[in-house]
């Protein structure tokens, strides 16, 4: 099979494709595994944290790749949930033990023992991939295989940072930074909470107009003042001033969600500009998300039949991982990005 393989960490830059496109043989299903033959996989800023190292892959080489929608190609022993030719997908949460406190009580996003599609395990950046069977979906219809494939992280962690948000209908949400997560959040919100504003910050006025072309109700950049104090803001950026600014517009017992599973160090000075009377008083929370779990995905997808809610993305060939890596780091983005095998 043909796969985009990470073989080294380093920074991505132009000129410097940070992952190489070898043969490998076809993987075999192991003990209660499928094996998919994947048509599409969605392109994150986690691969990016991988690459880079802020997030290191426990060993390489491995094969990147989170957000996979392929067909069943054949089964493991005692693998009995999925046919041949079903369609399915494959998240972040590639394992989780099932057996912890964490597991047990229905995070099992938190379980010390978790694995990550992509990092712990080889993912879906290939023509083939296998995964246990208890973590794998059925697409439901009115999804194209593209569609589908950013819902499964991008939409799974946008929908778990809006549970977590405690946004009631009528309130007002901020949104920082505008790609993948974030824009499929808007489309969430809108369709939950038809009487919430939607406040989206960004430094790219490309992004701002996007979000108000999908119905935010105002869009400025991170140190912009808007119209009303926030109730609840989810953050989906890699940098560290938008959680100082976002702290800073919070109304009084706000919450800020941080959707990111690693910030960079490039601006953590910005850290040191904050002060307690404006960023921090007045009962205001600061909560991260960690993960997904695989009740977020199946809730996810549900409800983007329910809502009709469909990604905005762009198509690379499995050969273009690297330019889609390159474009998304440096910020041409308009919804998500997609790779499509085949």
């Amino acid at each position: 099979m043909k796969a985009m393989v990470l073989t080294k960490l380093g920074r991505v830059e132009e000129g410097q494709p940070p992952l190489e496109l070898v043969e490998l043989p076809d993987p075999v299903p192991g003990e209660g595994e499928i094996l998919v033959r994947v048509s599409t996989c969605g392109v994150c800023h986690t691969e990016l944290d991988e690459i880079e190292g802020r997030t290191p892959p426990p060993h390489l080489p491995v094969i990147p790749g989170h957000q996979v929608v392929g067909r069943v190609a054949a089964a493991g022993n005692h693998a009995h949930v999925f046919s041949v030719g079903e369609r399915v997908g494959v998240a972040w949460i590639f394992s989780a033990c099932g057996k912890c406190p964490a597991c047990l009580s229905g995070n099992e996003n938190l379980c010390p023992d978790f694995k990550a599609t992509g990092r712990d395990a080889n993912g879906g950046y290939a023509q083939y991939m296998t995964v246990p069977e208890g973590f794998a979906y059925r697409i439901p219809g009115g999804l194209t295989d593209s569609e589908a494939a950013p819902l499964l992280c991008a939409g799974a962690v946008g929908y778990r940072s809006l549970q977590l948000s405690g946004l009631e209908d009528g309130q007002s949400l901020g949104l920082t930074g505008f790609g993948a997560s974030a824009h499929l959040v808007l489309k969430m919100v809108s369709y939950r909470y038809p009487h919430t504003k939607i406040y989206v910050f960004s430094r790219s006025e490309t992004e701002r107009a996007f979000a108000r072309e999908l119905g935010a109700t105002w869009s400025g950049d991170f140190g912009d003042e808007p119209p009303e104090k926030l109730n609840s803001i989810i953050d989906t950026t890699p940098a560290w001033r938008p959680v100082v600014e976002a702290m800073r517009v919070l109304a009084p017992g706000g919450r800020l969600v941080i959707n990111a599973i690693r910030k960079e160090e490039v601006d953590k000075g910005a850290l040191m500009q904050m002060d307690y009377p404006t960023h921090l008083w007045m009962e205001k929370e600061i909560k991260s998300v960690a993960n997904v779990t695989r009740g977020d995905v199946s809730e996810l997808l549900a409800l983007a039949v329910e809502a009709g809610i469909k990604p905005e993305y762009q198509e690379y060939s499995l050969e273009d991982a690297n330019r889609a890596l390159i474009e998304l780091k440096t910020r041409k983005i308009r919804g998500a990005k997609v790779i499509k095998l085949g």
